[in-house]
């Protein structure tokens, strides 16, 4: 019988530090975790030195070992406001205690121990000068950049780590379904049945429409959000003083003609765009940066994002995003589309001859030039150009007529599960974390979140048997 003290569903940043938690609190436990890609030593995306797709499946961007994020960019956010909603739970004292624990891993890993945004506090105010001028909030949090190249290292020696641990991985073994018996859980179907009196869902933005299914009709949910908008890419110059200071300052504004919540996310210098592909080969925009010199771009990339949040009888906000990426991947034949900035605000198509002559260099090659007014809401359009002519304030030059836009950008979460503090959901023993359930959105406090729960679990450090 396939027995265990602990079944974990994905191995993301959530899952993986759940599972080292775990393990560290009770060495004696049998843990498995469940993971839809490949393990970190066959994640491998041809399209980082090729700059086209090769159409892996499962997509090694979005699935594997460590995640989508963690194998992007890497960035860890080192405030409590930033990256997810754990304070909102656990309280902002907790959280902060979780960071500095969790980054003290990270750096016994090898992450860098340069701490960006903290070093020349008279110039950030000057940029909150700049922001407030132009009616955005700066959010200038601490950063440590692991870099794509750099953060594959890293969770590699975590895999290996984990493994002689004695920890399971079932890989390219994504789990189907739940197994729930008079509203608890009894362990999961995934190549067979796995049985378990705790079940961990730390599912990413990946396993989000999965988990939605799994949800319905037994699982408490909130409605959630969608974030939807564009990939920016410009010359590295125009943000350097943004990315000099902060490497990543987000940037919120509420538009002027629907008072939209909209915001600056992912930022990359001298990075590169690049594509994720989800279920049935959508294509949805991203974007990573190296730490090697050798491997930096001339350009600076970042999401625009808009939230979307709805109200009844509506619940079905992935699908939504789902729709609009599935528009600018019809007009792509399956690739993202890219537009330049004048030809956005004239309402006219982007061609091929025209991206030729542009001044910025397009990073992602495949990009297919065309027209987001025949993908995203008007709504939607109008808000991202009131956030670009915005951050003219801040960075000069970024409405400039060469400004390159591609479509689209999705953020896709479950419909928030209600928890309590532990963040065991209303099944009794089926726990959840992560980015995919709404309640992360970025490497570090994911990372909290899957320690956090470990600890609920495990709550005294036990010798092994």
């Amino acid at each position: 019988m396939n027995k265990y003290d602990l079944i974990i569903i994905g191995a993301g940043p959530s899952g993986i530090f759940a599972a080292m938690e775990a393990k560290k609190r009770k060495p004696d436990a049998r843990i498995i975790v469940f993971e839809k890609g490949r393990s970190i030593h066959k994640r491998v995306c041809p399209m980082r030195t090729t700059n086209r797709c090769a159409g892996c499946d499962p997509c090694n961007i979005t699935t594997g070992f460590a995640g989508a994020g963690a194998f992007s960019d890497g960035k860890l956010s080192l405030d409590s406001d930033v990256g997810g909603e754990l304070a909102t739970y656990i309280g902002e004292e907790a959280t902060r205690d979780l960071i500095e624990y969790v980054d003290g891993i990270y750096l016994e890993y090898g992450a860098d121990t340069m701490i960006h945004g903290v070093q020349n506090p008279e110039a950030i105010d000057r940029l909150r000068k700049k922001a407030l001028r132009s009616n955005l909030k700066l959010v200038d949090c601490p950063v440590r950049h692991m870099g794509t190249e750099k953060g594959y290292e890293i969770y590699r020696a975590i895999q290996e780590d984990l493994e002689r641990a004695g920890i399971e991985f079932s890989f390219l073994n994504p789990v189907k379904e739940l197994l729930i018996e008079d509203g608890t859980v009894r362990g999961v179907i995934a190549d067979q049945e796995y049985y378990s009196d705790l079940v961990i869902a730390g599912i990413g933005r990946e396993g989000s429409e999965w988990f939605a299914a799994m949800c319905k009709d037994r699982i408490d949910t909130l409605v959630g959000t969608v974030d939807i908008g564009v990939r920016v890419e410009t010359n590295a110059l125009i943000t350097k003083e943004m990315t000099d200071l902060l490497y990543e300052g987000k940037l919120i504004y509420y538009t002027p003609t629907f008072d939209d919540k909209i915001r600056t996310f992912c930022t990359n210098p001298n990075g590169w765009v690049s594509a994720e592909y989800y279920r049935d080969g959508l294509a949805v925009a991203n974007g990573h940066a190296y730490k090697d010199q050798g491997k930096k771009s001339d350009n600076t990339n970042f999401a625009l994002l808009v939230s979307m949040n709805f109200t009844e009888p509506f619940n079905t906000p992935i699908e939504y995003g789902q729709h609009i990426a599935k528009l600018a991947n019809m007009l792509a034949g399956g690739k993202l589309l890219v537009q330049r900035y004048e030809d956005f605000k004239r309402g006219r198509r982007t061609t091929e001859s025209r991206l030729a002559r542009n001044k910025i260099i397009p990073t992602m090659k495949d990009a297919v030039p065309g027209d987001l007014s025949l993908v995203l809401p008007y709504r939607i359009m109008t808000d991202i150009d009131e956030m670009i002519q915005a951050l003219e304030g801040v960075s000069a030059g970024i409405i400039s007529a060469g400004t390159l836009l591609y479509g689209v950008e999705v953020k896709f979460y479950s419909n928030r599960v209600k928890v309590d503090d532990t963040f065991q959901t209303n099944i009794k023993n089926l726990y959840v974390m992560g980015d995919g359930v709404g309640i992360t959105r970025g490497l570090m406090q994911a990372s909290c979140n899957g320690v956090h729960v470990a600890r609920q679990l495990f709550p005294e450090t036990s010798p092994p048997s």
